[in-house]
C-alpha cells in the first residue's frame, strides 16, 4: 500500500511542479525542496522495482529446488525398499522418509502396534481413526493415540502431498481395523468362547466313552476269549500259556487306550486354541510338533527305500551263501564227500569261521547303508565298543584263536581219552573257549584252549586205534631170582589181565639195576584207553598172584640183612586169602 502511494505522489508531481512554477515562480526554496522529494520518490521506485525482481527470483529457485528434490527423490526409490506396515499378514503401506529422530522402520512398529490395538479392541468407538492437521505435519490419530506422523517428505517420497496421502491412509487403516473387529471383536470373542466350552465337552464325553469301551473289550478278553485261546508251543517248548496270553492282551488293551486317547487329544487340543484367531499361531506350531515328525519319519522311509532293497538282496544273498556251506559241511561230516587231506571233523568248524567271515562282510556291506551310518553319533559309539572289546577280551581272543588252531591240529576228538597235566579222562566238550574232560572219578574239568595249546597232551585213544596203548608198571625182585623166572611170570600175569592184547606180546624190560634189586618194568598193549585204571588194578593183582603161585616171595631183599631162621615171607598158594 505504502509502495503505490508513492507511485501515485510520483505521477501527480510533475503537475504540481507546474502550477507551483506558473503562480509562485518567485519562490526559489520551494523549487528546490520538491525536486528532493521527486528524487526521493524516484530512488525508491526503484528499490521497489528490484524488491519485485528479486521476489521472482526467489519463487523461481524455490520451485526449481522442489523439481530437484522430486527427481532425487525417484532416483532413490528404486534403491530404498522402505519400512512396511505390515498387520496380520496385510502390508497397508510403506514408509520411507526419517522424521522426527525416527527411522522408517521405527516408524512401521509405532503405527503397526497402534492399528493391532485398535483391531483387537473389544467394541470400538465410532470415528476413531481421523486425520489432525499441523502447521508443518500432519497426525493420524486412533482415538486419542497417534497412529502416524506425517511430514512432506512423506508426501514427496509417493508423489502426492501430505494431506491427501495421509487421507488415502487413513482410508486403509479404518478397512483393516473393520476388518479386524469382526475377527476379534467381542461377537467373535462370544462364538470363540461357546466353541472352546462345546469341544471341552465333546473330549469329556470322548474319554468317558474310550474308557468304557476298552473296559468292556478287557472284559470280553477274560470272560470269552481266554476259554478259546490254546497254549503256544514251540516243539514240546511251551513259551506262553493261556495266563500269560492274558495278560499280554490285558496290557495291549492299556497300550490301545492310551494311544486313542493322546490321538483325540492331538485333534481336540489344536482345535480348541484354533477357536480363538490369537491362538491360531499355537494351534498351528501343536500340529506341526505332530505332523513335522511324522512327515519327517514319512519321507525318511521313502527315501531310504532304495537302501532298505539293496540291505534285503544283500541279507538273502549271504543267508542262501550259508545255507549252502552248511550243507556242503554236513556232507563232508557225514562222509559222503571227500576232499584229500580236508577231515571230516573240520567240517563243521570250518563251516563256522567261514559263517563268521561271511556274516563280518554282509554287515561291512550292509553298514553304509544303515540310517545315520555318517553321524558323529554312530561312529562314538562303534569306536567306543571298539575300545571295550580290545581292552576287555585279549584272553578271551586268545582262547578263541587257540580253539581254532587246535581244530586243525586235531590233537583229540570228544570222546578220546587224554592226558592234560595232572589230569587223565574223557573229552565230553569242545568249544571255541574252552575244553572240558571227565577224569575217571567223574570229575568235570574245565581247561582253556590257550593253556591246553601251551602244554603237552596225552592222547590215549588216537594210540589205542592206531597202535595200541602199552600199559606198563615196574618190579623190583632180588638178584637170587633168575631173571628169566621173572620175565616170565611178568608175561604171564600181563596175559591174564583182562583187555590186555596178546598180539602184539607183552614184554619185560630190565628197568634198573639197583644195590638190592633188579627193576622190571611189563608192558603190555590194549585197546580200551577208558578203563586203563582197571587194567592197571587188574594187571597188579594178577603180578602177585602169579609169583606166589610160583613160591617166590615179593617182598624187597633187605630183610636178608636180619631174618636168620625166619620163615619165608611168601603165601602158601592155597591159601586163596
Amino acid at each position: 500500500m505504502k509502495h503505490t502511494l508513492l507511485y501515485i505522489v510520483f505521477l501527480l508531481s510533475p503537475a504540481l511542479l507546474n502550477a507551483q512554477t506558473d503562480t509562485l515562480a518567485a519562490k526559489d526554496s520551494l523549487m528546490a525542496m520538491m525536486e528532493h522529494q521527486l528524487q526521493e520518490y524516484k530512488l525508491q521506485n526503484i528499490m521497489l522495482q528490484e524488491q519485485l525482481s528479486k521476489s521472482g527470483e526467489s519463487q523461481r529457485l524455490d520451485s526449481l529446488r522442489k523439481v530437484d528434490r522430486q527427481h532425487r527423490i525417484d532416483s532413490l526409490r528404486q534403491f530404498t525398499k522402505g519400512s512396511a506396515v505390515v498387520v496380520d499378514g496385510d502390508t497397508l503401506f510403506v514408509l520411507y522418509a526419517q522424521t522426527g529422530g525416527s527411522t522408517s522402520s521405527m516408524r512401521a512398529d509405532r503405527a503397526r502396534e497402534v492399528i493391532v490395538a485398535l483391531g483387537h479392541s473389544l467394541k470400538p468407538a465410532p470415528d476413531s481413526i481421523y486425520i489432525a492437521e499441523g502447521e508443518h505435519s500432519t497426525d493420524i490419530m486412533g482415538g486419542d493415540k497417534v497412529i502416524l506422523t506425517l511430514a512432506d517428505i512423506d508426501g514427496m517420497w509417493n508423489n502426492t502431498t501430505r494431506e491427501k496421502l495421509a487421507e488415502k491412509y487413513v482410508a486403509v487403516i479404518s478397512t483393516k481395523v473393520d476388518k479386524m473387529h469382526s475377527q476379534y471383536g467381542l461377537k467373535k470373542k462370544l462364538m470363540g468362547v461357546f466353541w472352546m466350552l462345546l469341544l471341552i465337552v465333546a473330549q469329556w464325553f470322548l474319554f468317558k466313552l474310550t474308557v468304557r469301551l476298552f473296559a468292556w473289550l478287557r472284559r470280553m478278553i477274560v470272560g470269552k476269549w481266554l476259554k478259546q485261546l490254546k497254549p503256544l508251543k514251540l516243539k514240546d517248548y511251551e513259551f506262553l500259556n493261556i495266563h500269560q496270553q492274558g495278560r499280554i492282551l490285558i496290557f495291549l488293551t492299556r497300550v490301545g487306550q492310551l494311544l486313542t486317547i493322546l490321538f483325540q487329544l492331538a485333534i481336540s487340543v489344536p482345535l480348541l486354541f484354533s477357536v480363538f484367531p490369537e491362538t491360531k499361531a499355537v494351534t498351528y506350531r501343536l500340529i506341526g510338533y505332530v505332523w513335522n515328525p511324522l512327515w519327517g519319519i514319512v519321507v525318511s522311509i521313502v527315501h531310504y527305500i532304495p537302501h532298505l532293497i539293496q540291505i534285503v538282496v544283500v541279507f538273502y544273498a549271504f543267508r542262501y551263501l550259508v545255507r549252502f556251506m552248511r550243507y556242503m559241511a554236513g556232507e563232508i561230516e557225514n562222509g559222503k564227500l571227500k576232499i584229500n587231506g580236508f577231515y571230516p571233523e573240520w567240517a563243521m568248524p570250518t563251516f563256522f569261521i567261514l559263517r563268521v567271515l561271511a556274516y563280518t562282510f554282509m554287515v561291512v556291506m550292509i553298514w553304509p547303508l544303515l540310517p545315520y551310518s555318517n553321524s558323529s553319533i554312530f561312529k562314538g559309539i562303534s569306536v567306543f565298543l571298539g575300545v571295550i572289546v580290545s581292552f576287555s577280551s585279549s584272553s578271551v581272543i586268545g582262547n578263541m584263536v587257540s580253539g581254532i588252531v587246535m581244530t586243525y591240529m586235531r590233537p583229540f576228538r570228544i570222546g578220546d581219552f587224554i592226558r592234560f597235566e595232572d589230569n587223565e579222562g574223557e573229552v565230553i566238550e569242545k568249544t571255541v573257549l574252552v575244553t572240558r574232560i571227565r577224569t575217571l572219578k567223574n570229575d568235570i574239568i574245565t581247561i582253556p584252549n590257550s593253556s591246553i595249546l601251551q602244554a603237552k597232551t596225552f592222547n590215549y585213544t588216537l594210540s589205542a586205534e592206531n597202535y595200541g596203548v602199552i600199559v606198563h608198571t615196574q618190579f623190583t625182585m632180588g638178584y637170587d631170582i633168575n631173571w628169566r623166572t621173572c620175565e616170565r611170570l611178568l608175561i604171564e600175569a600181563a596175559l591174564a589181565t583182562p583187555h590186555i592184547l596178546h598180539k602184539p606180546k607183552p614184554f619185560v624190560l630190565a628197568h634198573a639195576l639197583d644195590d638190592s634189586y633188579l627193576t622190571y618194568e611189563i608192558n603190555a598193549y590194549t585197546r580200551y584207553s577208558q578203563d586203563l585204571l582197571t587194567i592197571y588194578s587188574d594187571l597188579h593183582k594178577n603180578v602177585v598172584d602169579k609169583f606166589n603161585e610160583a613160591g617166590i616171595e615179593v617182598m624187597a631183599p633187605h630183610i636178608y640183612a636180619r631174618r636168620d631162621g625166619i620163615r619165608r615171607q611168601a603165601p602158601d598158594y592155597d591159601d586163596k586169602r
